[in-house]
Order: C-alpha cells, then structure tokens, then sequence
C-alpha cells in the first residue's frame, strides 16, 4: 500500500518537471527603454540577432521536451531536465527581448516609412 503512494508521487513529481514547449513560455518582461536609444537600422540588427537566438534555443528547449516525454514513457524519469536540458529561462529572456525590441521599434516608428 505505501508502494503504490510512493510510485504515484514520484510519477506525479516527474510528470510535472518536464520540460516546457517553447511556445507553452512566458516572455520574461524586459523594460523597452533597453532599447529605445538605438537606431532604427540599430535595432532592426539586434532584432535580427535575437531572433536567432530564440530560435536557437527554442529548438533546444523543443528537443528538451521531446527527450523528456521520451524518458518519461520509457523510464520514468526526465532525463533532459534532470541533466540540464531545459532552457525555459533562456527561451523566456530571448522571447522578452524580441518582444522588446518590437516594441521599441513600434515606438519610434521603423519601417513605417
């Protein structure tokens, strides 16, 4: 009986520290004024450049997730979290500097021109 209580706790444990879809991750909230003395130009190459790297790291954050539904169903375990796999930091400080940059750029009005 104490068997079954354990097994379904570390079951719900592992479950709930699996790594998130990129998608599924909040932008971490970056003031715009980081960026609102740059550049159109400026800030359309760091737009660019932070982009990349979203897309970077979502795709790692993406492999992530799979290799942990994959632990998951074959151990029970999510082994890409559980060794340093998540990036769901990373994935929310690249999505809230994009968005930041969008908005700095909506604010001076780039490539409304």
């Amino acid at each position: 009986m104490k068997f079954r209580y354990l097994a379904v706790a570390l079951a719900a444990a592992s479950i709930t520290s699996c790594a998130k879809r990129p998608d599924a991750i909040v932008p971490a909230d970056i003031p715009m004024a980081a960026y609102t003395g740059q550049s159109c130009a400026s800030l359309g190459t760091e737009l660019a450049k932070e982009k990349a790297a979203l897309h970077a790291v979502s795709k790692q954050q993406n492999d992530a997730a799979s290799g942990d539904a994959f632990g998951v169903f074959l151990i029970g375990v999510p082994m890409s979290s559980t060794f340093g796999g998540d990036k769901e930091g990373q994935v929310a400080v690249a999505k809230g500097k994009v968005q930041a940059i969008e908005n700095a750029m909506k604010s001076k009005g780039c490539g409304n021109k």
